[in-house]
């Protein structure tokens, strides 16, 4: 498999401003949800809540388990470092400084605000209870983890995987209650934030570092 960083160049502009835009939008909400929805929902919250309450199944109830547990803050980091140690086995060095470095700044992100916010979650939660509704922590893992992954790789089959895996965790924390629809909404566009100015940082020191190594082979050469 060719390593992600010999793969052809991408203009780091493009993340930027998806980056930078996901970031607005996350930004607007969680002044939106501080400001005025702390401790109710928005009314597209209570429509997508009612929905998914009214037609539970057993089976939707265990199917939406999996990515609860899979996205709990033990398995997620559990998976995180199984990825960078992954990308270290196969000394995919700036690919796994990436991934590092995006997954660290999400749960650095994240966990506090959700804090700081202090969101109540539904009543009803299957799940959690405490006051840290928005951002979902599980979600913005999720889109974090999948979105620098398919910026590394940049494959149809990353793609579809990542877009499954965020949709069903979205869907289960909404599923179980957990959180409202707002709060996976505002996590996956901090996901895809969060991912997207952390892969453009490390690419931009990346490409500098080789172009001041090919500069320096240059120079000896030319002596």
């Amino acid at each position: 498999m060719q390593p992600p960083h010999e793969r052809p160049d991408v203009s780091r502009l493009i993340p930027l401003i998806v980056g930078a835009a996901a970031a607005v939008v996350a930004i607007v909400i969680l002044w939106v949800v501080t400001s005025v929805r702390r401790d109710q929902p928005f009314p597209v919250d209570v429509w997508w809540h009612d929905l998914m309450v009214g037609n539970r199944t057993d089976a939707g109830l265990v199917l939406a388990w999996i990515p609860g547990y899979a996205g709990g803050p033990v398995l997620a980091i559990v998976t995180g470092l199984a990825v960078v140690g992954t990308l270290l086995v196969l000394r995919w060095w700036w690919a796994a400084i990436t991934v590092a470095a995006t997954l660290v700044l999400c749960i650095g992100i994240a966990a506090p605000l959700a804090s700081i916010v202090g969101r109540i979650r539904p009543e009803d939660s299957l799940a959690e209870a405490v006051p840290t509704s928005y951002p979902s922590g599980h979600v913005a893992f999720a889109t974090a983890l999948a979105t620098v992954l398919c910026l590394l790789f940049r494959h149809w089959l990353w793609w579809t995987l990542g877009a499954i895996w965020v949709l069903w965790m979205a869907w289960s924390r909404t599923y179980l209650a957990a959180h409202w629809f707002t709060d996976v909404i505002g996590g996956i566009f901090l996901g895809v934030a969060v991912a997207l100015l952390a892969w453009a940082i490390v690419e931009t020191i990346r490409r500098r570092r080789v172009s001041r190594t090919a500069d320096a082979v240059e120079g000896v050469s030319d002596r």
